[in-house]
């Protein structure tokens, strides 16, 4: 059983989820506040990489290596 995680953008119980088998994760934990300050902001930051981009990053972390942060490529709702 995963510890009890939170956000530290916003403070959110970060939510389990099971990464797909071609990614090499298993079970990693990810903010899915879409009020989130991180996930809100990472949309711009792409687009202004790509113009007609619709991506976004959420919050994760993988229990796996140490609870380490990464940024989880998403749709942008």
């Amino acid at each position: 059983m995963l510890e009890e995680r939170y956000c530290p953008h916003c403070g959110e119980k970060l939510s389990s989820w099971i990464g797909p088998p071609e990614s090499g994760w298993g079970e990693i934990l990810v903010c899915n506040n879409n009020a989130c300050v991180f996930y809100r902001n990472s949309q711009k930051d792409i687009r202004n990489k790509d113009e007609d981009n619709s991506l976004g990053c959420r919050y994760a972390e993988d229990p796996d290596n140490g609870y380490s942060s990464f940024n989880l490529l998403a749709w942008y709702k």
